[in-house]
């Protein structure tokens, strides 16, 4: 079971200067909704966001059975 501080930590090493809120949907730790505001995200379209958001958790793609992500550029 994935707990929520471990995915706002990887997308805070992933994407350096982000805000991130994650909440577990179902408490089940496999359905989870990520906020991300970051600097990084500017002037990139929100599909470039989101997968900068996937990337930042390619380690945990098996694990993750759902992510709703919202992002905005600071």
């Amino acid at each position: 079971m994935i707990e929520p501080q471990q995915i706002q930590t990887l997308i805070e090493k992933g994407i350096p200067g982000s805000e991130v809120t994650v909440e577990d949907m179902t408490g089940s730790g496999d359905h989870f909704q990520v906020i991300v505001l970051s600097p990084a995200f500017k002037g990139k379209m929100m599909i470039e966001q989101h997968r900068m958001v996937h990337d930042a958790l390619a380690s945990m793609k098996d694990q993750i059975h759902a992510l709703a992500i919202k992002t905005r550029s600071l």
